[in-house]
């Protein structure tokens, strides 16, 4: 049995997953790392953690199959025996741009990933992270539950990948009463990142550049996410957010706010000024009348 704590991170293969793993592989805990997708990628999956150092595993594992959550939570505890922290990281949407209309399997693999298999997580992880005490989960979302459809996002987030997302927020809520107070719960949202939603995809590359362009013009920062930033974001919720539980950390760069800055405030009525557009004084609030 490890004296360390140990950390399952899905979705670990690259991109956000890989990102996290190293930064918590960094701060000496053990990671047991599922992937699937991208096996071709483990190559390189492996040199980054072996740069990062530390103990860690990695697990194929299909996790929208029904046993996949308990090969990957008895992989850990096989090995390691302990769970400390999980970190739900998986996903599917179907971007419109790249798979058009929606079929009923791209529907049931966008539900499945994105929801079932976070509550299967859950469910096989709570015991062995009460047991422990002091656990975490971190589930990472998407603004897609927020905006759906709608705006430049709209052709980036298809209807059962937006749906699935404003679901998220409810079992959040409801993992978090289930593990409290053993157990913190968090969300972390995010908006547009590299490898997510942005640069280092193929639907972000088969956007044109206007549309590219609509969508940075409505985030405040004008910009997308970074890897490194997400990482240090779950850093944040797994090591120092110790009062937080059950809560949403949106992490979008303010897209979801939009793009428009904020009105300058008017000279205003109330103190005996004329009304900046010349205008008379309601009766209500005239020069030294009080409502």
């Amino acid at each position: 049995m490890s004296g360390k704590k140990v950390a399952v991170v899905t979705g670990a293969i690259k991109g956000i997953g890989l990102a996290i793993a190293r930064s918590f592989a960094r701060r000496g805990l053990i990671c047991v790392l599922s992937y699937y997708d991208w096996a071709e990628s483990i190559d390189e999956m492996k040199r980054e953690m072996d740069a990062a150092g530390g103990d860690y595993l990695p697990v194929p594992v299909d996790l929208t199959d029904p046993s996949g959550a308990r090969v990957l939570v008895d992989a850990a505890m096989d090995r390691y025996g302990r769970l400390d922290v999980l970190v739900a990281n998986i996903e599917r949407g179907g971007w419109p741009v790249v798979h058009g209309p929606y079929t009923d399997e791209q529907w049931r693999i966008e539900w499945d990933t994105t929801v079932t298999a976070k509550w299967r997580l859950f469910r096989e992880s709570l015991s062995h992270m009460k047991r422990e005490g002091g656990g975490t989960v971190v589930v990472v979302s998407s603004i897609a539950g927020l905006v759906g459809r709608s705006g430049p996002a709209g052709r980036v987030f298809p209807d059962c990948y937006s749906l699935a997302n404003r679901a998220i927020g409810s079992l959040t809520e409801t993992w978090a009463r289930e593990g409290a107070p053993e157990v913190r719960v968090n969300e972390l949202m995010l908006g547009f990142v590299e490898t997510r939603h942005g640069p280092g995809t193929r639907g972000w590359g088969l956007l044109s550049p206007k549309d590219q362009g609509s969508i940075l013009s409505h985030t405040l920062l004008g910009r997308t996410g970074r890897l490194d930033e997400v990482a240090r974001a779950v850093d944040f919720l797994v090591f120092d957010a110790h009062f937080m539980t059950g809560s949403v950390l949106r992490m979008d760069g303010g897209y979801v706010l939009g793009g428009d800055p904020a009105v300058p405030v008017l000279r205003g009525v109330v103190r005996g000024e004329e009304p900046s557009h010349g205008g008379e004084l309601a009766p209500g609030l005239r020069q030294g009348t009080r409502g």
